[in-house]
This record gives structure tokens, C-alpha cells and sequence, in this order.
């Protein structure tokens, strides 16, 4: 008598496939990178992934050197892979700059991962879940971050891919013991000075209990949600901003009465994509406000400064931008 499948092996598996799929043709004929950190989202994902691509998939682990015995835990894992067909391979990275140790550590890996790649076209998958985006867009609401943010993780946003997006956590770890895997705990993931920790162990579970559940499934459809929206209002940003380049302006501008009768939602969209291309750093709402008023609210007013050490002035009806200070390293 056969044994019926595991279902939540069944269900990563589905995911996982689908995930696949719907990559670009170019990123599904190249090889595939798993970013693993020995968890049950990574290792169920890392070992779905080979369940359909048997001898194609590699797994990448990377060290952050935060905890002590982490070089010898980032061994033990990658030996554990390699002796079940996943080869597999450690990175150690620096953990340094702004923003805090989440961010930095965030950075170097996701650099690390990115040079991993054996070829230019390999998808790096990542194992976030349905809880992880549901996490991501609840923080995207507290910072007040604008659609994009609450839009959260996107299931393709080249290289990275992250097929689990619609899986809760709770059946990764099914998986995993389905798969006789061990899984290793991150003591990160329930320290509480860290604020994703806070929102799944303290405020996601509140507001499940006092919505009578279905939060988190409801925070991952919002983000889909938006994220169609998001894409809609990119692409009639993207025409906009084409008709109204100004080749003829020094450096390029933006002519503003192509920008005048276009909704403010899509205008800001213009103005940011063209500010980012012009050397723009940390752009917030209120940035993209101000030079948005240049547009929809002229009245001679002075210039805007960017992030980035540009200012942005309309002349003559264009829009430009212009640098204040000297680029890094020039």
C-alpha cells in the first residue's frame, strides 16, 4: 500500500513549481541559487527545489559572524546539503554601516548571495513565507512608507525569488519534519529588541485574536493587491515620463506641461524613477511632494534640494536637476 504524500510537503512543492514557473524564460534556464540559513523556510525550500530540479540547484550559506559558533554551524549545514544532493557553499560576510545591524546585515547579504550566482541570469530563491510578508507590510504601514511599502516582498524582483510567499510558516516546518530535517532555530528571530520579532510574536497574534484570525492572509492579499496596482500606475509612469523628456535640456529634463494634467500619483512616480536616475539617495514622500509641487503647484517658487547633493529647479517650463555638491570619490 502506497503512503499517501505528505500535505505540507505537497503544498511547498506546488508553490515551489509554480514559483518556477512563472520566472522569465532566462531565469528558469539558468541554474538556481537557495539562500539557506538552516531554517525551515530555506531548508524546506532548498530541498523542494531539488525534489524538481534534481543536479541543477546549489545552496548558498552566509555567515554573518553575529553569534558565536556560526562558522562551525554554517559548516555543519552545508555538509548536510552536499550529503543530500544540494551542493552547497559558505560565504562569510562583514556586518558594517548605517542603519543598524538588521540593515546591515541585510546588505552584505543579500551582496553576497547576488555574487554567488553562476550565471548573470540565476535566480536567487528566498525563503520568505506568507507570515514574512505579512510582517513586512505591517511594518510598511507603521512608517507611514507609501503603497510601494505596503505593497511588501514582490514574488520576482530580479534575481530574487521568493516562490513561498503564499505558504505559511507553521507548514515549512511540517515539511521539514516530514523530511526528517533538522531545523535550526536563529535565537534572533525571538529576541525582542529586534522590531519584525515584536510584530510576529506580540502584535501579529493580538490582532488575530481581536479580528477573529485571518490577519495574516489578509495583509499577504493586500500586498498582491498593490502590487497590481503598483504596476499599472509604473507603466503609465514609465509613458509620461517618455513624453516629457526633454533630450534638448542640459543634462535631460522634464518638460513640465507634459506633467501638468497627469494625476499626482503618476507625476510623483515620474519624478522619482528620473530623480533615482539622476543620482537621488533615501527619497521620501516629502521629497517627491516638494519637487511634485514644482509641477502641480508652480508659483516661481526656489529650487528643491535631493538627497544625493542635487537640487531640482524648473526653467523655462523644464524641469532640471542640477548638483550641488561633488560626487562621492570624483
Amino acid at each position: 500500500m502506497s503512503r499517501r504524500p505528505d500535505p505540507a510537503l505537497t503544498a511547498v512543492r506546488l508553490a515551489v513549481r509554480r514559483g518556477l514557473a512563472a520566472l522569465p524564460a532566462a531565469a528558469r534556464a539558468a541554474p538556481p541559487v537557495v539562500a539557506c540559513s538552516g531554517g525551515a523556510d530555506s531548508l524546506t525550500l532548498a530541498f523542494a527545489v531539488r525534489a524538481l530540479h534534481p543536479g541543477r540547484v546549489r545552496a548558498v550559506i552566509i555567515d554573518h559572524g553575529l553569534q558565536a559558533g556560526s562558522a562551525e554551524r554554517s559548516a555543519e549545514l552545508a555538509a548536510l546539503l552536499s550529503g543530500r544532493g544540494i551542493p552547497s557553499a559558505v560565504r562569510t560576510v562583514t556586518v558594517e554601516g548605517p542603519g543598524g545591524v538588521e540593515a546591515a546585515a541585510r546588505r552584505a547579504r543579500y551582496a553576497a548571495l547576488a555574487a554567488a550566482r553562476p550565471h548573470p541570469d540565476s535566480p536567487v530563491l528566498l525563503g520568505h513565507t506568507l507570515d514574512d510578508q505579512a510582517e513586512t507590510v505591517l511594518l510598511g504601514l507603521g512608517r507611514g512608507s507609501g503603497p510601494r511599502s505596503i505593497a511588501g516582498m514582490r514574488p520576482w524582483d530580479p534575481p530574487w525569488a521568493r516562490p513561498l510567499l503564499g505558504v505559511r510558516r507553521a507548514v515549512t516546518r511540517a515539511a521539514c519534519r516530514s523530511l526528517g530535517l533538522p531545523v535550526w532555530d536563529d535565537p534572533h528571530n525571538i529576541d525582542p529588541r529586534f522590531t519584525r520579532v515584536r510584530l510576529r510574536h506580540e502584535v501579529l497574534p493580538l490582532l488575530e485574536e481581536v479580528l477573529a484570525g485571518g490577519v495574516a492572509e489578509a495583509l499577504a492579499r493586500t500586498a498582491g493587491q498593490l502590487q497590481e496596482d503598483g504596476e499599472a500606475l509604473e507603466g503609465w509612469a514609465a509613458r509620461v515620463r517618455a513624453a516629457a523628456s526633454d533630450a534638448a535640456a542640459p543634462g535631460g529634463g522634464l518638460r513640465s506641461a507634459d506633467l501638468a494634467p497627469v494625476p499626482p500619483a503618476v507625476r510623483r512616480r515620474v519624478l522619482r524613477d528620473w530623480l533615482l536616475d539622476a543620482g537621488a539617495k533615501e527619497l521620501t514622500d516629502g521629497h517627491l511632494r516638494s519637487a511634485d509641487d514644482l509641477v502641480g503647484r508652480w508659483r516661481g517658487q526656489g529650487g528643491v534640494a535631493i538627497p544625493g547633493g542635487l537640487e531640482l529647479v524648473r526653467r523655462d517650463g523644464t524641469l532640471l536637476v542640477r548638483r550641488t555638491e561633488a560626487p562621492p570619490g570624483g
